[in-house]
């Protein structure tokens, strides 16, 4: 019987990832294809692994490196349509001001916790400050990894979240837009819901508890 869910933040409770970062590049005035060579890689490789081993989004989002020393390594590798580095001083700030609240899924986690779920946010951070104004009404609670020390997709962030709600991997439903935090949640027996559409991910969450959530 599932019990929990486990949620993630950016591009789940809030607008899309990519419509943040769209407006960031306009408003710093960056070189939109050499930003997405310059991601793509550094995704890829947080993600997905390789052989080089980890990159500074390892250590940003477990909390290794401060802010600052992540945008002054990233400003470093962008280009401004006018030829030189961005300002790194502020820049992840700048990059997710365009995030917006998506109330429809906020609503759904207090849904959620009056019909006697278990929620619990499990997010990594960018050293990013997180507008935590009426979390006390969906969160039972928190896990951000720059916190924690731990990050998704590490098994133990997981297993951390887990123990924090008290509840096993079989009772519990993962939330996520990213497909690598889907599978590694998944190996460990929760049942992972890949996030693309707020009102689509509440009705396969509504079929999967057997309540309504909106």
């Amino acid at each position: 019987m599932l019990k929990g869910v486990l949620i993630d933040w950016g591009g789940v409770l809030t607008t899309n990832l990519s419509e943040a970062i769209a407006e960031w590049i306009v408003a710093d005035r960056i070189d939109a294809d050499h930003y997405r060579d310059v991601m793509r890689e550094l995704i890829l490789h947080a993600y997905e692994g390789s052989e080089s081993g980890e990159n500074t989004i390892h250590a940003l989002e477990r909390g290794e490196i401060s802010g600052l020393d992540f945008e002054r390594d990233l400003a470093a590798r962008l280009i401004t349509t006018d030829g030189v580095p961005p300002l790194a001083e502020g820049l992840l700030a700048r990059m997710f001001a365009g995030f917006r609240r998506v109330e429809p899924m906020y609503d759904m986690l207090r849904q959620a916790r009056a019909a006697g779920l278990r929620t619990c946010l499990l997010s990594n951070s960018w050293a990013n400050d997180y507008p935590r104004e009426g979390w006390e009404e969906v969160f039972d609670e928190i896990v951000i990894s720059g916190e924690v020390g731990m990050r998704k997709p590490e098994p133990r962030i997981f297993e951390h979240a887990l123990g924090k709600v008290g509840l096993t991997g079989q009772e519990c439903v993962f939330v996520d837009d990213i497909e690598a935090n889907i599978t590694a949640a998944r190996a460990l027996g929760i049942v992972g819901l890949h996030h693309r559409e707020p009102e689509l991910t509440i009705i396969e969450l509504e079929v999967l508890f057997n309540v309504p959530l909106r």
